[in-house]
């Protein structure tokens, strides 16, 4: 995808002479004054002229390579964008790999579009979900001839497949059709997911992507063809298959394989629940509040979460005899703080009065508080968190002795003691929530025996269509962009920024302790994202194209075009849900 940049000439003409010598001559060249029909690209820096139209990807010759990897993207004015987009305004232009968080993103949608293109054409009759996301992949199921699961032998086939289309390198086309168009491909391909998303939408044109005569509703920018997505592992699993891919910061790396069978079983639990009540994907979930039919399921998935934390609380009660302390841990936006509350209440009803503890309130002063690479402060750190006051208080509490509890004040960014004394009595249970919950040396105070331990997530198991997930991190920033502007005054462009050295810190401090946890509790809703999109959309459009998150705020904000609304008057005191969205029967 080369093209030479040159004093604007008509667009015919840029694309004839492309590879001539005249244009590799003037690719360094200054460009002249350029007529009115040329479009301004900055491209790492430098100013370059091409015709109205021309290809973006015709440009990338022009940037300097990254670690050898094809570009599979670029960003336009800060918009993820297809090589092949044409560039029609004034524009900077970043190409991406899938080193960059974007690229990232296109090559993960990129390998799932090949995988369902891959499995259409091996295995016609397969039914095949993306279910969610499994270390740097993604779990699928697989159910051929009504079993389910795949074989080795079919598995090695699926895999051959897949590499054989990488190998060809053949082009990914972006089209657009009818709307009715789109709904009789799909009726004949039997795809009634897609026709489920597309009963609530009624644009005169669909975006399509194609390949090979398979096509698939676009959900984004993927690569422009086969070739380039060419790094994967294809695991067998329980009931199918773990699509592995490179983490981010490799060069190609497939990561060895991990499992983790705890969150398996999570997110299996909850998706055998959500076939159970016949709600597993978007359009179904639409369907129900088109019908006015949403108290019910609301009602149900209320009482899922607190069938859940009851039985947890019966488990601590079983042997409280021994749990002397309760630890929970989770990432940002799982709903901790309100989960640890309902617990409180579930054991107060086995006959424990609980003792709450945060561990927000041991925070360091900003001054002692560990910097980042750009040194700002990273309150995701653990040092960020006096762990040695903490422990001793642990220690101290055990013994039966009083303590000063401290709080930790944000406005000034410093621990303080407000007199707030605290003894733990015979028979009662320490419940202590935040994220380093789970790290050994936050409670090494409390011998393992004494403790139990509870890992806490927003695993959602809605998926968009049968090949294209929610993920769980997209939950969890709805919750964070609707619950930091309520109560903290951040707009979405402040939260967002902030989200990566979240995220960091939840893959440095977090994740690496869930399988440790004795119980696992999933406190996504799925009925929420209908109920956060009212709250969310006007945030996110308040980010402009002149910032570097409009990338992000975009892409949101196309995901939520998905969702119907409820109102949040639906949603019960009590929910998990209230901790984001306000007016919960609960104080924080």
């Amino acid at each position: 995808m080369a093209g030479s940049i040159e004093p604007p000439r008509p667009a015919h003409s840029m694309s004839r002479h492309a590879n001539s010598k005249r244009g590799r001559a003037m690719a360094g060249a200054v460009p002249a004054a350029p007529a009115e029909a040329a479009v301004r690209v900055v491209i790492d820096g430098v100013e370059r002229f091409c015709a109205a139209g021309t290809p973006a990807g015709e440009l990338a010759r022009f940037s300097r390579g990254r670690r050898g990897l094809p570009y599979i993207a670029c960003l336009v004015n800060h918009d993820v964008c297809s090589l092949t987009y044409p560039l029609d305004v004034n524009a900077t232009v970043r190409f991406l790999t899938m080193t960059d968080t974007y690229g990232m993103r296109v090559y993960r949608d990129s390998i799932t579009f090949l995988l369902a293109r891959a499995i259409t054409g091996l295995f016609p009759g397969a039914r095949y979900q993306l279910e969610h996301s499994f270390g740097s992949g993604f779990y699928c199921s697989f159910e051929l001839d009504g079993k389910p699961g795949i074989s080795s032998a079919a598995l090695r086939r699926l895999d051959g497949a897949l590499r054989d289309i990488v190998r060809r390198n053949r082009p990914i086309e972006r089209r657009k059709v009818a709307f009715m168009e789109a709904v009789r491909i799909f009726e004949a391909d039997g795809q009634t997911d897609r026709l489920n998303l597309l009963r609530f939408m009624n644009p005169p044109k669909i975006v399509t992507y194609w390949c090979d005569g398979y096509s698939d509703l676009a959900h984004g920018p993927i690569a422009p063809s086969t070739g380039p997505i060419r790094f994967f592992k294809l695991v067998p699993y329980t009931g199918g298959f773990v699509l592995q891919i490179p983490e981010r910061s490799s060069t190609g790396r497939i990561p060895p394989f991990r499992d983790r069978p705890k969150l398996f079983q999570i997110f299996r639990d909850h998706k055998n629940w959500g076939r159970t009540v016949g709600v597993s994907n978007v359009g179904r979930l639409n369907e129900l509040i088109a019908s006015k039919s949403m108290g019910e399921f609301v009602k149900m998935s209320e009482s899922f979460h607190e069938k859940k934390i009851a039985g947890m609380a019966d488990r601590i009660c079983l042997s409280s005899g021994r749990v002397r302390a309760v630890f929970i841990s989770g990432p940002s936006g799982a709903g901790k703080t309100t989960f640890s509350k309902r617990l409180g209440v579930q054991l107060q009803v086995n006959g424990i009065r609980p003792i709450m503890i945060s561990l927000d309130d041991y925070y360091v002063s900003d001054e002692d508080t560990p910097r980042d690479e750009q040194g700002r402060p990273d309150y995701e750190h653990i040092d960020a968190i006096d762990t040695d006051l903490f422990n001793r208080h642990l220690s101290d509490l055990l013994r039966g002795r009083e303590i000063d509890l401290p709080s930790f004040n944000f406005e000034t960014k410093r621990r303080e003691f407000r007199g707030r004394k605290l003894r733990l009595a015979p028979g009662q249970i320490l419940v202590v929530e935040g994220i380093h919950g789970l790290n050994p040396n936050v409670s090494r105070a409390v011998p393992d025996r004494k403790k139990f331990k509870i890992y806490i997530s927003a695993l959602t198991q809605l998926n968009i269509d049968a090949h294209n997930r929610i993920s769980t991190t997209d939950n969890r920033i709805m919750r964070r962009l609707v619950r930091d502007n309520l109560f903290r005054g951040n707009t979405a462009l402040t939260t967002l920024r902030m989200w990566p050295s979240v995220r960091r810190g939840e893959k440095r401090w977090v994740f690496p302790f869930q399988e440790q946890a004795d119980a696992m509790f999933n406190s996504a809703l799925d009925y929420e994202l209908a109920v956060l999109k009212p709250f969310a959309d006007p945030l996110l459009m308040e980010v402009k194209p002149s910032e570097p998150e409009y990338a992000e705020a975009r892409r949101l904000l196309q995901f939520l075009s998905h969702f119907l609304e409820i109102t949040v008057s639906d949603v019960p005191s009590t929910s998990l849900l209230r901790e984001f969205v306000g007016e919960s029967s609960f104080t924080y």
